[in-house]
């Protein structure tokens, strides 16, 4: 990162707004400077001295302080900064945001600004899911304003749903590689998959696994930060698309080739998703009752390989096709023979035995397998390992 690099942050009326204390010192040890903006109602959570003794600085709140404003204060906060970061956003300061209110200093500085902006949405899931809030959303979004979360999960108020505050790092893994983006792969065209697949059993059972989606997801992120036209085509996940990627839901291995297929021709092929060998022959299309305690016996087929599939094409295959090996053990042996066998470019092998915490975490031990070499990238953030690879595509293309 940088030096001198600034994010105006502004925390609104949350009980994710202690999250944010968190957020200030971490973007600190990327050399980024916070000033911010406390919300009245975001300063009923957390006070002005904590935010102003982990950044640093000034904390700014009211938009009619005579010393501020003798410089235009608002207008200046927002032109410095090389990001307005919105967290936690609420309904009520998206709702504002949307409309083109500016009735408090926070508001003000976002219709002020001419520098990107960022949210992380924080609410009540029935508030998440609400028309309003979604319209809202889309409104921003086709503003240019980069959306990062809600996740799936608890919340304070004793609900369960979309609309929690992502965790501290993966935000500020989002800013710095926002701040750290190149347009290094404009022009280029991209498929990533993602997460589990589900094959049927029945109609109310299935056969999948822990993926939860986040690596795939992560690099779609990275690639359309450096410019690339992506198609995202996911198994069922509690994540939210990145934006700015044309994003296909799938189910089953079957649909996902048929997803991956669609999307040809294109110049890069990721295959993060965690897709099931097998599927249940002749699934029942009626829920399988028990039977004097007797389990039924199910007869399996194998499920298409897609990476070899599609490494296999002879015209319009992709200039790179890039695969994922999920091992538990001979982690670099068992990459290199998947390597060879799909016809692939490269593997990206990780360990994900249970005492590594890879499924469903947010970091990674990884490490890249090509024909001629192997490369450890160590142990890292889901994200930094999605820009060390897109960085890694954007070398090997030009070259």
């Amino acid at each position: 990162m940088n030096q001198n690099k600034r994010v105006l942050l502004i925390i609104s009326g949350g009980i994710a707004a202690y999250k944010c204390l968190e957020v200030i010192r971490r973007l600190q040890d990327h050399n980024i400077s916070c000033p911010t903006i406390l919300t009245k109602a975001g300063a009923e959570f957390v006070t002005p001295l904590s935010v102003s003794a982990l950044s640093g600085g000034k904390v700014f709140q009211d938009l009619f302080d005579l010393t501020d404003e003798q410089e235009m204060g608002h207008i200046r906060l927002s032109r410095e900064a090389d990001l307005v970061l919105v967290a936690p956003a609420t309904a009520d300061i998206m709702a504002k945001m949307a409309s083109g209110q500016a009735n408090d200093l926070a508001t003000t500085a976002l219709l002020a600004t001419d520098k990107p902006v960022m949210v992380a949405p924080a609410m009540n899931p029935m508030m998440w899911q609400h028309p309003a809030t979604q319209a809202n959303l889309e409104t921003l979004k086709e503003r240019g304003v980069t959306i990062v979360g809600p996740e799936s999960g608890d919340m304070a108020c004793g609900e369960h749903g979309a609309g929690r505050f992502v965790e501290p790092a993966v935000l500020v893994s989002s800013v710095v590689s926002f701040l750290n983006q190149s347009q290094n792969l404009k022009g280029k065209t991209a498929l990533v998959t993602a997460g589990p697949t589900r094959e049927a059993i029945d109609p109310v059972r299935y056969i999948s696994n822990h993926s939860s989606g986040k690596q795939g997801y992560a690099i779609a992120e990275a690639l359309v930060s450096a410019g690339a036209d992506v198609t995202l085509v996911s198994g069922p996940t509690k994540l939210a698309p990145p934006t700015g990627v044309n994003f296909v839901p799938i189910n089953t291995a079957d649909e996902l080739l048929a997803a991956s297929k669609a999307a040809l021709p294109t110049d890069i092929a990721i295959f993060a998703a965690a897709v099931a060998d097998y599927k249940v022959a002749n699934a029942a299309t009626q829920k399988i009752k028990k039977k004097d305690g007797k389990a039924p016996k199910l007869e399996f087929e194998a499920n298409p390989d897609i990476l070899a599939t599609i490494a296999s094409i002879k015209k319009g295959r992709p200039d790179l096709v890039i695969g994922f090996a999920a091992e538990t053990e001979n982690l670099i042996k068992n990459a290199q023979s998947k390597l060879k066998k799909k016809d692939c470019d490269w593997i990206l092998a990780n360990d994900v035995s249970e005492k590594t915490g890879t499924f469903g975490g947010d970091a990674s031990e990884v490490h890249l397998v090509k024909s001629n070499a192997n490369e450890s990238w160590g142990h890292q953030s889901k994200q930094a390992t999605a820009r060390q690879l897109v960085e890694a595509i954007a070398q090997e293309l030009k070259g």
